[in-house]
């Protein structure tokens, strides 16, 4: 076979055929789109979620469409959980290709009202467990896996709302991506890489304060809009995947030109 003919096709290496890919926060908003997304391209599924009936819910719609998925309830603040749901996929596959470390929360209000409480919860879910995830993750993880952890633009600039803990939190994970991609891509080739959305319809975006965030982003941004799942789920894919083989310890923003106007 000549070289041209061994060479992988671009296409191709956006598949995760044969990989088992376990997502957290995946029962609802941005994580059950990775799920579906993931599943479109050949992977094997672990959700992880605290909610059992949603979680469940995804699985069946997705295992509907030909997909193997697993379930597992899963708090990511809880390093035991942690544990918990990589020793079953690990029971069940025999490893982990690919961590997507989605699972977080997204509470605003002033740093002067805001319940202390509410802030430890906050880095506990969104910083803490992208550590507990991947440290249990890890040992189980195969030469070529990748973890992807979900970060946010407003990781590294600031925030128009009072979001002290969201912003510290994600600050944190970009800084934790760095720290373990070091640690992990060449003695245990684990590339280590996040995704910073800006403004996606999800959970987190929905509710109390809808229409400013959607003034916000209209006014502040290039393409003044928020983002549709799919136009987020491609660069997810290309992160999980063997097509971002060159890339670890990287952060890939994905906000429609929010950090781009100051």
């Amino acid at each position: 076979m000549s070289p041209e003919e061994q060479r992988t096709s671009p296409t191709e290496r956006f598949r995760l055929d044969d990989k088992v890919v376990l997502i957290t926060g995946a029962s609802s908003g941005l994580g059950a789109g990775f799920a579906r997304a993931v599943a479109a391209v050949g992977g094997t599924l672990v959700l992880a979620a605290r909610r059992d009936e949603q979680l469940e819910s995804v699985a069946r719609e997705i295992r509907d469409q030909g997909s193997t998925v697993m379930t597992h309830r899963t708090d990511v603040a809880s390093l035991d959980q942690c544990e918990n749901v990589v020793r079953a996929a690990v029971d069940e596959f025999g490893r982990v290709d690919v961590l997507i470390n989605n699972a977080g929360v997204g509470p605003a209000g002033g740093a002067l009202r805001e319940d202390p409480a509410v802030f430890r919860s906050t880095i506990e879910i969104n910083l803490s467990g992208v550590y507990w995830m991947s440290r249990a993750c890890a040992p189980h993880m195969p030469p070529g896996s990748s973890i992807v952890n979900i970060a946010s633009v407003l990781g590294s600039m600031g925030s128009r709302f009072p979001q002290a803990g969201y912003s510290a939190s994600k600050a944190g994970v970009l800084g934790l991506t760095r720290d373990l991609a070091q640690q992990w891509s060449l003695r245990r080739g684990i590339r280590v890489n996040a995704l910073c959305p800006g403004y996606f319809e999800s959970e987190i975006t929905g509710g109390e304060g809808t229409d400013a965030l959607h003034a916000l982003v209209s006014d502040g941004s290039i393409l003044q809009r928020f983002g549709e799942q799919e136009e987020l789920d491609s660069a997810l894919l290309f992160l999980a995947s063997p097509a971002s083989s060159y890339m670890t310890g990287a952060s890939l923003v994905v906000d429609g030109g929010l950090s781009a106007i100051v």
